[in-house]
């Protein structure tokens, strides 16, 4: 009796746990999505971007910070194909003359597999060489791929000074983890 009391508690937590988990995602995608919508109606060219990526990382809200010295960090959600496949962590230093505060939203499009394994490596840094397209209206129709990615961000508030170099770093957990 003890153990079918036992196998009934163990069922029920996991189905619990499965549902707690289906409702997280799905409200993961929805602000994913959001974001994606606010992107595409910002500046409809991304819809090339998004029907050739091998796969895309949304970030939908970065907070950065600096005086003199900068970081930033924000969670997003990551994509292969249009199917999420996990989770991202964002950070950056940066290092100049830089004052204020800012929050923003990032979209970086993988133009191979091969890209997009490197982020799921966790190997991808964006470094200054590499900068984001501010994402308005006709702005992704003549961005190109650089070093296999294309980022887009898009300011959410704030207002940040900064004449500054520096880089992001992301750490890749596929769904389940």
């Amino acid at each position: 009796m003890k153990r079918v009391l036992l196998s009934v508690a163990l069922t029920m937590a996991f189905a619990v746990a499965g549902a707690d988990r289906a409702v997280a995602v799905t409200e993961t995608e929805k602000e994913a999505q959001d974001v994606v919508a606010m992107f595409l109606k910002s500046d409809p060219s991304l819809k090339q971007f998004f029907a050739t990526c091998a796969g895309y990382a949304v970030f939908p809200e970065v907070t950065k910070g600096a005086i003199g010295i900068g970081g930033a960090q924000g969670g997003g959600y990551v994509y292969e194909k249009n199917t999420l496949i996990g989770k991202s962590k964002l950070t950056q230093v940066t290092l100049g003359w830089a004052l204020g505060g800012q929050s923003y939203a990032e979209l970086i499009f993988f133009e191979t597999a091969d890209a997009l394994n490197a982020f799921k490596k966790s190997e991808t840094v964006l470094a200054a060489q590499l900068s984001a397209v501010a994402a308005a209206d006709g702005a992704a129709a003549k961005a190109t791929y650089k070093l296999g990615l294309a980022v887009f961000t898009m300011t959410k508030g704030g207002l940040m000074f900064e004449a500054s170099i520096g880089g992001q770093k992301f750490r890749f957990t596929p769904l389940g983890k």
